[in-house]
């Protein structure tokens, strides 16, 4: 199989991924937290993780994945301050938390989908996972790793001696860094828990389990090794988030993992995708930048314009998001599916433009982008040099379009910017486009704009651009 390169957080550095079954995948992702609608930062998190995977299923692996859902215990502080999500959600909404986590669940599983996603095999919620997340608590406080105070079960982070390590701060530098907490029942800054306890500022707390321990709820950071476990088993390839994981949740994982029995004992990689800004700034509701998908269409975009332009900034670097930027992404990926719906209708002759070599070249250009950690902007560039390369000649052999076909098949099984209409354009649309480029030919404008509108009606688009020298292009009024 292909080398593939990945950055790998817990050595930061490039390593050459070597799994631990040959041939499969196990990655695990953290995903949305469901008590809202999920912002284009959390989108674009969804299709790096989704690039990544369809690279490895483009270089002929198997991928077995999981991507959690939390729809309890995250507090409005990473480290276990504030309110529980969706109990503030309820004071605004008005309904059960689970109702309203599954409210947000389906939009955000129907966002991904508009943008080309594809789904995990395995997407478990948290309050549908109690018993394994309790399992793990049991087998902490077994090894000796847990202490209950009047509000909770919390994990001993002075007692792990590796805790600190995938962030790199050692636990002097984490307190000064530390956020203000309330818990003045913990025994260090850096404790967390694991179990909380329905009293004091959680009294009413609607989700509430029985446990060993007392009523309460799971902390946020025990359902991804209670999951990741269930669903991958103690050995996992990669594990995945945001940089904003590292120094809490992740951390937190590690320590839950390697001091209990029934977890994870192994993750061999970490990759983490840097944060999305708008106009250079960060999205805050203050600023009024916050988007959402929906934002995105109502303007008028396609939604894999947005994927496209998430595929032009490496996923370790942060990704300015602009409506100028949008647009331009729009534009290409309209010249994208024009591209192809081209060949589709491209007339044969017995021109012969050694189309094989430049498929060669450029293939060979598009994997070492993305065998070397995921270089989607590389990646991407070699798809618009091919179609650079092939708009050059003017005629096209048999032979020159079907590698045209395939090197566009190949390389969309990664990027995902086809439209998934583009197959289905009736043949009767296809026929009248014939007949008017010969009325075109013939000088006879009025029948041409007749078919025109009579194309628009059944519809669909002509576009007649200087692009489309060898042929005319039809596109779906579905994908505006």
């Amino acid at each position: 199989m292909t080398q593939i390169k990945i950055y790998n957080t817990k050595t930061r550095t490039k390593e050459i991924f070597a799994p631990i079954k040959e041939g499969v995948l196990k990655i695990y992702s953290c995903g949305p937290t469901v008590y809202s609608t999920q912002h284009i930062g959390n989108l674009r998190a969804a299709l790096v993780w989704d690039f990544v995977k369809r690279t490895f299923r483009y270089f002929g692996y198997q991928v077995e994945d999981v991507m959690n859902i939390t729809d309890v215990g995250h507090l409005t502080s990473d480290a276990d301050d504030g309110e529980d999500k969706f109990e503030k959600a309820i004071k605004k909404e008005n309904k059960h938390p689970l109702e309203i986590a599954k409210y947000y669940e389906n939009i955000y599983l129907n966002d991904i989908d508009k943008i080309n996603v594809i789904k995990p095999k395995y997407i478990p919620r948290a309050s549908e996972e109690i018993k394994e997340q309790i399992d793990i608590i049991k087998s902490l406080e077994k090894n000796g790793y847990t202490y209950t105070t009047q509000d909770g079960v919390y994990f001993d982070t002075s007692k792990f001696k590796d805790y600190g390590k995938l962030s790199g701060q050692h636990l002097e530098e984490k307190k000064k860094d530390a956020r203000v907490t309330n818990k003045d029942t913990k025994r260090n800054y850096q404790d967390f828990a694991l179990w909380i306890f329905c009293v004091g500022e959680h009294k009413n707390h609607t989700l509430r389990w029985e446990s060993p321990w007392g009523v309460g709820f799971p902390g946020w950071h025990i359902e991804c090794s209670a999951m990741g476990y269930k669903y991958l088993g103690n050995m996992i390839d990669i594990h995945t988030g945001g940089i904003e994981h590292i120094p809490i949740h992740h951390e937190n994982e590690i320590a839950q993992n390697q001091c209990s029995e029934n977890s994870i004992d192994v993750i061999n990689y970490w990759m983490h995708n840097e944060h999305l800004l708008v106009n250079n700034e960060k999205m805050s509701k203050s600023l009024g930048n916050v988007y959402i998908l929906d934002d995105l269409i109502e303007k008028g975009y396609h939604p894999l314009a947005f994927r496209e332009m998430t595929l032009k900034t490496h996923y370790r670097k942060s990704m300015n998001f602009t409506f100028d930027g949008l647009l331009a992404s729009q534009k290409n990926v309209d010249k994208i599916n024009n591209f192809y719906n081209k060949l589709r209708l491209i007339k044969f002759d017995i021109a012969d433009n050694q189309l094989e070599i430049i498929y060669d070249m450029l293939i060979k250009k598009f994997n070492e982008a993305l065998s070397d950690d995921f270089n989607t902007a590389e990646a991407l560039a070699s798809l618009y040099e091919f179609m650079n390369e092939f708009n050059k000649f003017e005629k096209y052999s048999e032979k020159d379009v079907m590698f045209a076909k395939k090197f566009f098949d190949n390389t969309n099984s990664v990027l995902g910017l086809l439209f998934t209409e583009l197959e289905e354009i009736p043949l009767e649309v296809i026929e009248l486009a014939k007949e008017r480029a010969k009325a075109r030919e013939n000088k006879d404008f009025i029948k041409s704009d007749e078919i025109r509108d009579e194309i628009k009606h059944l519809g669909y688009e002509i576009n007649d651009s200087k692009e489309t020298k060898n042929g005319f292009i039809i596109t779906s009024l579905k994908n505006r």
